[in-house]
Protein backbone atom coordinates (compact mmCIF):
# COMPACT_ATOMS: atom_id res chain seq x y z
CA UNK A 1 0.00 0.00 0.00
CA UNK A 2 1.18 3.57 -0.39
CA UNK A 3 0.36 6.95 -0.44
CA UNK A 4 0.76 10.64 -0.75
CA UNK A 5 3.30 9.85 -3.41
CA UNK A 6 5.36 7.37 -1.80
CA UNK A 7 6.46 3.84 -2.90
CA UNK A 8 4.43 0.68 -1.67
CA UNK A 9 5.36 -0.65 1.11
CA UNK A 10 6.20 -4.41 0.45
CA UNK A 11 6.20 -7.41 2.11
CA UNK A 12 9.13 -10.30 1.78
CA UNK A 13 8.62 -13.77 3.12
CA UNK A 14 11.12 -16.57 3.74
CA UNK A 15 9.51 -20.14 2.64
CA UNK A 16 9.98 -22.93 4.84
CA UNK A 17 9.97 -22.32 8.37
CA UNK A 18 7.96 -19.57 7.42
CA UNK A 19 4.91 -19.94 4.63
CA UNK A 20 5.15 -23.54 4.56
CA UNK A 21 5.71 -26.48 7.08
CA UNK A 22 8.76 -28.60 5.54
CA UNK A 23 11.32 -28.49 7.64
CA UNK A 24 9.78 -32.97 8.27
CA UNK A 25 10.61 -33.35 4.62
CA UNK A 26 13.98 -31.45 4.66
CA UNK A 27 15.35 -33.96 7.56
CA UNK A 28 14.13 -36.63 6.45
CA UNK A 29 15.73 -35.42 2.60
CA UNK A 30 19.41 -35.38 4.53
CA UNK A 31 18.72 -38.73 6.50
CA UNK A 32 17.83 -40.41 2.70
CA UNK A 33 21.21 -38.79 1.31
CA UNK A 34 23.61 -39.85 3.80
CA UNK A 35 21.86 -43.61 4.32
CA UNK A 36 23.85 -45.52 6.67
CA UNK A 37 26.72 -43.44 7.13
CA UNK A 38 28.30 -42.76 10.51
CA UNK A 39 29.41 -39.32 9.78
CA UNK A 40 25.99 -37.14 9.02
CA UNK A 41 24.39 -34.34 10.38
CA UNK A 42 23.00 -34.50 13.86
CA UNK A 43 19.33 -33.29 13.24
CA UNK A 44 19.41 -30.55 15.42
CA UNK A 45 22.46 -29.26 13.28
CA UNK A 46 20.75 -29.91 10.51
CA UNK A 47 17.83 -27.54 11.58
CA UNK A 48 19.57 -25.13 12.72
CA UNK A 49 21.35 -24.28 9.04
CA UNK A 50 18.10 -24.66 7.42
CA UNK A 51 18.13 -21.60 5.03
CA UNK A 52 21.47 -21.37 4.23
CA UNK A 53 22.45 -22.70 0.92
CA UNK A 54 22.16 -26.74 0.53
CA UNK A 55 25.61 -27.14 -0.54
CA UNK A 56 27.19 -25.53 2.44
CA UNK A 57 25.69 -27.62 4.49
CA UNK A 58 25.91 -31.04 2.85
CA UNK A 59 30.05 -30.12 3.10
CA UNK A 60 30.35 -29.82 6.25
CA UNK A 61 29.60 -33.80 6.40
CA UNK A 62 31.05 -34.91 2.53
CA UNK A 63 33.72 -36.62 1.75
CA UNK A 64 34.69 -33.81 -0.63
CA UNK A 65 33.06 -31.81 -3.45
CA UNK A 66 32.18 -35.01 -5.73
CA UNK A 67 30.49 -36.28 -2.52
CA UNK A 68 28.64 -33.03 -2.60
CA UNK A 69 27.47 -33.53 -5.80
CA UNK A 70 26.19 -37.23 -5.06
CA UNK A 71 24.18 -36.06 -1.22
CA UNK A 72 22.80 -33.32 -3.17
CA UNK A 73 21.48 -35.37 -6.16
CA UNK A 74 20.00 -38.08 -3.08
CA UNK A 75 18.45 -35.49 -1.29
CA UNK A 76 16.74 -33.95 -4.34
CA UNK A 77 15.78 -37.45 -5.25
CA UNK A 78 13.59 -37.87 -2.14
CA UNK A 79 12.87 -33.82 -1.49
CA UNK A 80 11.06 -34.18 -4.77
CA UNK A 81 9.44 -37.50 -4.59
CA UNK A 82 7.94 -36.39 -1.32
CA UNK A 83 7.20 -32.61 -1.68
CA UNK A 84 3.45 -33.11 -1.78
CA UNK A 85 2.88 -35.35 0.48
CA UNK A 86 5.55 -33.68 3.39
CA UNK A 87 4.57 -29.89 2.55
CA UNK A 88 1.76 -27.90 4.04
CA UNK A 89 0.82 -24.04 4.44
CA UNK A 90 1.24 -23.31 8.21
CA UNK A 91 -2.23 -22.03 9.42
CA UNK A 92 -3.18 -18.92 8.11
CA UNK A 93 -1.03 -18.85 5.48
CA UNK A 94 -3.15 -18.79 2.58
CA UNK A 95 -5.81 -16.28 4.03
CA UNK A 96 -2.69 -13.80 5.21
CA UNK A 97 -1.01 -13.63 1.91
CA UNK A 98 -4.19 -13.45 -0.19
CA UNK A 99 -5.24 -10.53 2.24
CA UNK A 100 -2.14 -8.71 1.77
CA UNK A 101 -2.01 -9.32 -2.22
CA UNK A 102 -5.61 -7.74 -2.41
CA UNK A 103 -4.91 -5.12 -0.24
CA UNK A 104 -1.80 -4.04 -2.74
CA UNK A 105 1.21 -5.16 -1.14
CA UNK A 106 3.87 -5.96 -3.68
CA UNK A 107 4.69 -9.52 -2.31
CA UNK A 108 8.27 -11.60 -2.71
CA UNK A 109 9.76 -15.09 -1.42
CA UNK A 110 13.82 -14.59 -0.31
CA UNK A 111 14.85 -18.45 0.15
CA UNK A 112 17.81 -20.75 -0.56
CA UNK A 113 15.97 -23.09 -2.25
CA UNK A 114 16.34 -23.21 -5.90
CA UNK A 115 13.77 -20.45 -7.68
CA UNK A 116 11.71 -23.43 -9.26
CA UNK A 117 11.39 -25.90 -6.02
CA UNK A 118 9.92 -22.20 -4.31
CA UNK A 119 7.46 -21.60 -6.67
CA UNK A 120 6.50 -25.77 -6.79
CA UNK A 121 5.71 -25.09 -3.08
CA UNK A 122 3.96 -21.99 -3.21
CA UNK A 123 2.06 -23.32 -6.06
CA UNK A 124 1.28 -26.32 -4.21
CA UNK A 125 -0.22 -24.69 -1.09
CA UNK A 126 -2.53 -22.09 -3.63
CA UNK A 127 -0.27 -18.70 -3.88
CA UNK A 128 1.90 -18.37 -5.98
CA UNK A 129 0.30 -15.97 -8.22
CA UNK A 130 0.02 -13.59 -5.35
CA UNK A 131 4.17 -13.37 -5.42
CA UNK A 132 5.67 -10.81 -7.59
CA UNK A 133 9.09 -11.94 -7.20
CA UNK A 134 10.63 -15.26 -6.17
CA UNK A 135 14.08 -14.84 -5.48
CA UNK A 136 15.80 -18.23 -4.85
CA UNK A 137 19.59 -19.27 -4.32
CA UNK A 138 19.86 -19.27 -8.35
CA UNK A 139 19.31 -15.67 -8.51
CA UNK A 140 22.17 -14.12 -6.16
CA UNK A 141 26.31 -15.37 -5.95
CA UNK A 142 26.22 -14.70 -2.23
CA UNK A 143 22.88 -16.13 0.06
CA UNK A 144 21.00 -15.30 3.39
CA UNK A 145 22.60 -13.98 5.87
CA UNK A 146 24.07 -12.01 3.65
CA UNK A 147 21.68 -9.12 2.52
CA UNK A 148 22.20 -9.67 -1.11
CA UNK A 149 19.09 -11.87 -1.74
CA UNK A 150 16.84 -9.43 0.07
CA UNK A 151 18.39 -6.42 -2.31
CA UNK A 152 17.45 -8.45 -5.16
CA UNK A 153 14.03 -8.38 -3.93
CA UNK A 154 13.39 -5.01 -3.48
CA UNK A 155 14.85 -3.68 -7.02
CA UNK A 156 12.91 -6.63 -8.38
CA UNK A 157 9.89 -5.04 -6.79
CA UNK A 158 11.04 -1.61 -6.91
CA UNK A 159 10.82 -0.85 -3.49
CA UNK A 160 13.29 1.08 -1.07
CA UNK A 161 14.54 -0.83 1.89
CA UNK A 162 12.70 2.03 4.14
CA UNK A 163 9.41 0.63 3.03
CA UNK A 164 10.01 -3.40 2.85
CA UNK A 165 9.95 -6.01 6.28
CA UNK A 166 11.39 -9.13 5.64
CA UNK A 167 9.51 -11.93 7.71
CA UNK A 168 11.23 -15.37 8.70
CA UNK A 169 11.40 -18.10 11.29
CA UNK A 170 15.62 -17.60 11.40
CA UNK A 171 18.56 -15.90 12.32
CA UNK A 172 19.73 -16.27 9.02
CA UNK A 173 16.31 -14.73 7.67
CA UNK A 174 17.22 -11.84 10.82
CA UNK A 175 20.91 -11.07 9.34
CA UNK A 176 19.99 -10.96 6.25
CA UNK A 177 16.89 -8.40 6.59
CA UNK A 178 18.79 -6.30 8.93
CA UNK A 179 21.64 -6.13 6.52
CA UNK A 180 20.17 -4.83 4.14
CA UNK A 181 18.29 -2.34 5.69
CA UNK A 182 14.62 -3.34 5.87
CA UNK A 183 12.32 -4.27 9.01
CA UNK A 184 12.73 -7.82 10.40
CA UNK A 185 9.98 -9.86 11.72
CA UNK A 186 10.46 -13.27 13.64
CA UNK A 187 8.23 -16.09 13.03
CA UNK A 188 7.50 -17.94 16.38
CA UNK A 189 5.95 -20.95 14.95
CA UNK A 190 9.39 -22.73 12.47
CA UNK A 191 11.88 -24.63 14.20
CA UNK A 192 13.51 -21.90 15.82
CA UNK A 193 12.63 -20.58 19.29
CA UNK A 194 12.45 -16.80 20.91
CA UNK A 195 15.85 -17.79 22.51
CA UNK A 196 17.88 -18.57 19.14
CA UNK A 197 16.06 -15.96 17.58
CA UNK A 198 16.76 -13.34 20.01
CA UNK A 199 20.61 -13.36 18.93
CA UNK A 200 19.31 -12.05 15.44
CA UNK A 201 17.88 -8.74 17.05
CA UNK A 202 14.65 -9.17 14.76
CA UNK A 203 12.44 -5.58 15.07
CA UNK A 204 9.33 -7.40 15.57
CA UNK A 205 7.71 -10.99 17.00
CA UNK A 206 5.03 -12.32 15.43
CA UNK A 207 3.62 -15.35 17.48
CA UNK A 208 1.31 -16.71 14.49
CA UNK A 209 0.64 -16.07 10.57
CA UNK A 210 -2.59 -13.84 11.40
CA UNK A 211 -0.44 -11.11 13.05
CA UNK A 212 1.54 -10.20 9.88
CA UNK A 213 -1.63 -8.00 8.05
CA UNK A 214 -1.65 -6.01 11.23
CA UNK A 215 2.13 -5.20 11.80
CA UNK A 216 2.35 -5.00 7.82
CA UNK A 217 -0.55 -2.17 8.08
CA UNK A 218 1.15 -0.68 10.94
CA UNK A 219 5.08 -0.65 9.26
CA UNK A 220 3.15 0.78 6.37
CA UNK A 221 1.45 3.82 7.75
CA UNK A 222 4.64 4.97 9.62
CA UNK A 223 7.32 4.09 7.08
CA UNK A 224 8.77 7.49 5.06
Amino acid sequence: MSGNGRKPFAVLFDLDGTLVDSIGLLVASMEFAFGARTHRPPVDEWVAMIGTPLDAMLANWADGPEDVQALRARYREFQFANHDAMTHAYPGTVETVRALHAAGYPLAVVTSKLEVGARRSLKFVGIEECFTAVVGIDHTERHKPEPEPVWHALSLLGVPAARAVFIGDSTHDMHAGRAAGVVTAAALWGPYDRAQLTTAAPAHWLHEMRDVLPLVTQLAEAAP
